[in-house]
């Protein structure tokens, strides 16, 4: 078996070195940089690699102009600021509060502080000491917890616990200050997951959350992790989850995406099937995932997600046209699933780039035949 893990390390390390493909009787396949047949994802004027941004998985123009200034100023007010004015019941509030959390997250990890230097992230402490009722703050603070327990401590150890126990009783403290807020309780979910809540004090978590945002698909995607077998469910209670809430969605919904994602997190760690992406589970999950996306609200903020891991999932079953209409939207930012998996998203997003160039091209297509 380690030999087979070794043998998989060094193919999927060339494929990422070389990144470039090539166009040969319908075939793709990786060719030297340079070589006349390699296809060049710049001639549909996609993003270089070293530019496309890792943060978001769609823009927000918004976020990001109050985030530079935060992170330059060191003055949270921005911040308290657009989270005020930000939708409660909506999906734009949850990212941007894992955002600002996560950009003081990593703040701290690369300022840990001493004895003359100021820890990172004290915009948030301070933002805290100063507005103590400002439920805004005090969702933040309750998620930067969560992500510095996982950022810094293995789940089951004395430190990830103290951590999460803080954090929850944080969740605690937000949740009173907007009592119809379900960002509270989406934080929850996570700590949920890292603290093994049973599955009868889960659930009357999960009510909680649906009471205040029924149809809301972060905090949908939140659940599924619970409940998928390599956290405290199994296969069947995952898929089970994910259609149960695709089945019920409203019209324009992206939950009818949802069943993509519980196959996603349960996909074999070395698969040896080459059809396995054009199996029957995996087919109907993308086109439940493809009318989702094509019935959507065009500025609907979860859509980039789904289109990120369409992306994936089209391009693994070579159905190239399609995956370069995800890419046409997506292209610029990878800061979503699949990628964000990686030590490095914008290389691994770059190499399935350049294979759905590649696979469109091989197939007849060129940037004359690509839709606006």
């Amino acid at each position: 078996m380690s030999i087979l893990w070794l043998l998989m390390a060094l193919v999927m390390l060339s494929f990422v070195l070389l990144s470039i493909v090539r166009r040969r009787r319908g075939a793709v396949g990786l060719v030297p940089p340079g070589h006349p047949d390699a296809a060049d994802p710049a001639d549909y004027g996609f993003v270089p690699q070293e530019e496309l941004d890792v943060r978001m998985p769609g823009p927000d123009q918004d976020l990001l102009d109050v985030l530079e200034l935060v992170q330059r100023t060191q003055d949270y007010r921005a911040a308290a600021q657009l989270l005020a004015g930000t939708e409660a019941e909506g999906e734009v509030r949850w990212q941007r509060v894992q955002a600002f959390a996560g950009a003081a997250a990593l703040e701290l990890q690369q300022r840990p502080g001493g004895v003359h230097e100021t820890p990172g992230g004290q915009w948030l402490r301070v933002w805290r000491a100063e507005q103590p009722k400002d439920a805004g703050g005090a969702a933040v603070h309750a998620e930067f917890l969560v992500q510095q327990a996982w950022r810094t401590s293995t789940p089951g150890t004395d430190d990830f616990r103290i951590i999460m126990e803080e954090a929850r009783q944080a969740c605690g403290q937000a949740a009173l200050l907007a009592p119809g807020d379900p960002v509270p309780y989406l934080v929850e979910l996570s700590i949920a997951r890292g603290l093994a809540y049973p599955q009868p004090e889960f659930e009357k978590l999960w009510l909680s959350v649906l009471d205040r945002a029924p149809h809301h698909m972060g905090a949908h995607l939140a659940a599924l992790h619970y409940w998928c077998e390599k956290w405290h469910g199994s296969r069947a209670q995952a898929y089970a989850f994910a259609e149960a809430a695709a089945a019920r969605a409203p019209e324009g919904s992206l939950l009818a995406a949802l069943p993509l994602f519980a196959v996603f997190e349960h996909l074999p760690e070395v698969n040896l099937v080459a059809s396995f992406y054009q199996s029957e589970v995996v087919t109907k999950a993308m086109h439940g995932a493809l009318h989702a996306v094509h019935s959507a609200r065009p500025d609907d903020p979860m859509l980039a997600h789904v289109r990120h891991l369409l992306l994936f999932f089209l391009v693994r079953a070579e159905r190239w046209a399609e995956a370069m209409d995800q890419l046409i939207h997506v292209d610029g930012h990878v800061g979503a699933l699949p990628w964000t998996l990686s030590a490095d998203p914008a290389a691994g997003f770059a190499v399935f780039r350049a294979l759905a160039v590649a696979g469109y091209e091989a197939n007849g297509g060129s940037p004359a035949t690509l839709p606006g």
